[in-house]
């Protein structure tokens, strides 16, 4: 459907007949008529670029959920590795702590 401008409504010109409409109620009409087009159309394009607008929020807003999450990965990640080489550490002493003693007292009495 091909959309009407402002300039087409208002260059219209209809013929006239013996009995037509009377041009000047007409044209009054088509006055009004170019008045309600121009506010929609003022109107759909306010709309238009509140949308641009809201579609430009969402992408940053996403983009900073985005950077959040993996920045939050990444610092359960470090404290995941940490705990990881704690504990691996703790069992290490628990395993091996008397025989490390013990190595370490027999290097120092043989130096």
């Amino acid at each position: 459907m091909r959309a009407l401008t402002q300039r087409e409504i208002v260059d219209k010109d209809f013929n006239t007949k013996l009995r037509g409409y009377d041009p000047e109620e007409v044209d009054e009409f088509l006055d009004l008529i170019i008045q309600d087009y121009k506010s929609f159309q003022d109107e759909i394009d306010e709309l238009k670029a509140d949308v641009d607008r809201l579609i430009e929020d969402l992408d940053e807003s996403s983009k900073q959920s985005n950077m959040r999450a993996q920045s939050q990965s990444a610092s359960q990640s470090t404290v995941t590795n940490f705990d990881i080489l704690k504990r691996l550490s703790n069992l290490e002493r628990h395993v091996f702590g008397s025989k490390l003693d013990e190595d370490l007292e027999e290097t120092d009495q043989q130096m």
